[in-house]
């Protein structure tokens, strides 16, 4: 497998009230996410993020190897960083209980980018709606059982 060179994060963001697009992995790409038992703790851990993390979540999909949501960070909230770390920690943790799986759950990165604009919003989140489609899951993104909104998040 090629050595990917990958950009550092920034430090700051110097954007007031960032939205995030966040797409994190499973390691090995294994398939182990698009199922309810699964899909029930991310939705737990999401719905937490606010209270434990000051993040708040939007849109989201579920896909069998990998996730993507967007996601703002509350006045209070901890940094991207530390946010992932932990919320990767926790899903991870439960997920390999209840599936008896073999760390580790999630690949060593994710990938983040700052949305900018109600254009750029719009344009990813048609294009990860569509993504079980594209992969022959389901014959249109509203038939998808793995996609949805915590809470709504405004550009």
């Amino acid at each position: 497998m090629p050595h990917r060179n990958h950009l550092r994060r920034l430090d700051n963001v110097w954007t007031k009230n960032p939205l995030y697009f966040l797409t994190l992995c499973c390691a090995d790409r294994r398939h182990v996410l698009a199922n309810d038992k699964a899909a029930n703790i991310l939705l737990n851990a999401w719905q937490n993020s606010p209270r434990l993390y000051g993040w708040i979540i939007g849109c989201y999909v579920i896909m069998p190897d990998h996730v993507h949501f967007f996601a703002r960070p509350l006045s209070h909230g901890k940094p991207l960083s530390t946010f992932m770390r932990n919320w990767k920690r926790w899903t991870a943790n439960q997920i390999i209980k209840q599936a008896a799986l073999t760390p580790p759950l999630w690949q060593p990165e994710f990938f983040d980018h700052v949305i900018r604009s109600a254009d750029s919003y719009s344009e990813k989140w048609a294009y990860v709606q569509a993504n079980p489609v594209r992969a022959g899951l389901a014959p249109t993104p509203d038939l998808w059982p793995y996609t949805g909104e915590i809470i709504p998040l405004a550009f």
